[in-house]
């Protein structure tokens, strides 16, 4: 999913959301591809997870607690609050992590955050930093154009 990702711009970031050790959703990331700021991986797996249960006559909200989040980055705060379930990462996201490097959605000490939840990193975290210096290597055709202004030279 990571992968697929970056071949199509995106920040390379890829899960799966695995329920009795079957993957029932997975997704990559798709906010330059959609223009949608919250089209995470994490989401766009929501989503499909929300689909198979509906074919499959599951109720989400017994599913959802048996859910495990295999990702290839920390989640951001957005993605680890909306799952808050068992989370298991490579690499760590200095910038946004919701599992610890900026704020630990996970843990009880949160203000109204509900249970707490487990995240376990370092899985396949060598990995995951190729592909995100993979992405930052390449130009992003997605970004704004710069709105450095030119010193007018005649005075």
């Amino acid at each position: 999913q990571a992968k697929e990702a970056l071949e199509k711009g995106e920040v390379p970031v890829g899960c799966l959301l695995v329920y009795n050790g079957e993957v029932i959703g997975r997704g990559r990331n798709e906010v330059n591809e959609t223009k949608n700021a919250t089209r995470h991986a994490e989401m766009v797996a929501i989503d499909q997870v929300l689909d198979w249960c509906k074919q499959h006559n599951k109720d989400y909200r017994e599913v959802f607690p048996q859910l495990v989040l295999y990702v290839t980055v920390e989640p951001c705060i957005m993605c680890a609050a909306a799952v808050r379930l068992m989370i298991v990462y490579g690499c760590r996201n200095e910038r946004f992590g919701g599992c610890g490097s900026v704020l630990s959605i996970s843990s009880d000490d949160m203000v109204d955050s509900g249970d707490p939840f487990e995240c376990s990193s370092g899985y396949r975290a060598e990995e995951a930093v190729e592909l995100l210096k993979a992405f930052y290597r390449q130009e992003n055709p997605n970004a704004p154009k710069s709105k450095v202004r030119k010193k007018d030279r005649r005075q």
